[in-house]
């Protein structure tokens, strides 16, 4: 049987130690060290060489996204899968960009965990529930507006009204607000502020 040797990087020891007493059932699964802050995370990574990094995204002096671009030229062998309480696709998408092979939310069970460490170890992807739900669910909400109603909502959460949108598109400021109107009902979003934190997420337009 070929163990995994492991890593986990998150700033709550209580939560380490839980997580350390649910992994214990999983005999191929060695829990090689720990770390509570990016700065440790790299030096315990680099010293040991794991197979697998466990990492939050929420770490107290830098982001996962940034330990996770280190990581990746201080211990290139080293696989990382994102555990963190955070589900939305922008947390996730910069996660994978950063490197990591899966993402699981905290509130998974252990066994999704021990399920996703040991995808990961032998070269797959893992996504749980919870992450799976938000990258289908915002992609399906994506792919239902038209290009039109896309450069309208970009415009929004760009901060631009729509007399203002009117202009740049060179539309009537009715048909920007018959546009609003269909944006919210696909997405079934309520507020301008719902309309530009859902175009952040989509990408449509940087935070």
């Amino acid at each position: 049987m070929k163990r995994i040797r492991l890593v986990v990087a998150d700033d709550h020891r209580m939560f380490r130690e839980a997580l350390r007493l649910s992994l214990a059932a999983a005999r191929d699964i060695v829990w090689a060290g720990e770390a509570a802050t990016g700065a440790e995370t790299l030096a315990v990574v680099e010293r040991l060489q794991p197979d697998i990094v466990v990492l939050d995204i929420a770490l107290p002096d830098m982001n996962g996204v940034e330990v996770a671009r280190q990581l990746r030229l201080r211990s290139p062998q080293s696989r990382l899968l994102a555990l963190s309480g955070y589900d939305e696709r922008m947390f996730i998408e910069a996660m994978l960009s950063a490197g990591a092979q899966g993402y699981v939310v905290k509130s998974a069970g252990g066994d999704e965990l021990i399920e996703a460490i040991r995808k990961v170890a032998s070269g797959g992807q893992y996504f749980s529930g919870d992450a799976q739900h938000s990258l289908s669910q915002e992609k399906a909400a994506e792919a239902v507006l038209s290009p039109r109603e896309q450069q309208v909502l970009r415009l929004l959460a760009g901060g631009l009204r729509s007399v203002q949108i009117g202009a740049e598109l060179g539309i009537a400021a009715a048909t920007v607000e018959v546009h609003r109107r269909n944006i919210k009902e696909k997405l079934g979003l309520r507020s301008v502020v719902e309309l530009t934190r859902y175009a952040i997420r989509a990408g449509l337009v940087s935070a």
